[in-house]
């Protein structure tokens, strides 16, 4: 392993296929070549709210708004996002997002993720959802 990696998240594979239409992943960590750093991208599509919610049992994350504008739901809080916030989650927080009517475009980073994986899926209880 060399002491340094560059990648394009943009020319990473979108990790959601079908699954989760107006949404994409892109999974950094692998093609960086880290050991203790996880870089992602998720794009939302305007107005999209994930039903899927998750935490993590050892990761804390950190989260940066690069285009748009939306919501994050944490446990049971909502905040408002807008472009260039930052929002620090603790491992054992659920959260889920939701995009503005422009998308919504985050970058995801990650700490050291153990081998077995540590996310724990959750659903998204969104206080307003009808």
């Amino acid at each position: 392993m060399t002491g340094f990696s560059t990648v394009n998240l943009l020319e990473i594979e979108d990790s959601t296929g079908d699954r989760a239409p107006g949404m994409e992943a892109r999974f950094g960590r692998k093609h960086l070549n880290s050991r203790d750093l996880g870089v992602s991208l998720f794009r939302y599509a305007p107005n999209l709210r994930s039903p899927m919610a998750h935490s993590h049992r050892e990761q804390e994350e950190a989260y940066v708004v690069v285009a748009g504008s939306g919501r994050v739901l944490l446990d049971d809080q909502v905040q408002d996002l807008h472009q260039w916030d930052v929002v620090r989650v603790a491992p054992e927080i659920v959260r889920a997002f939701e995009a503005g009517p422009n998308g919504l475009d985050i970058i995801a980073i990650g700490g050291p993720k153990p081998p077995e994986g540590d996310g724990v899926p959750g659903t998204a209880a969104w206080p307003d959802a009808q």
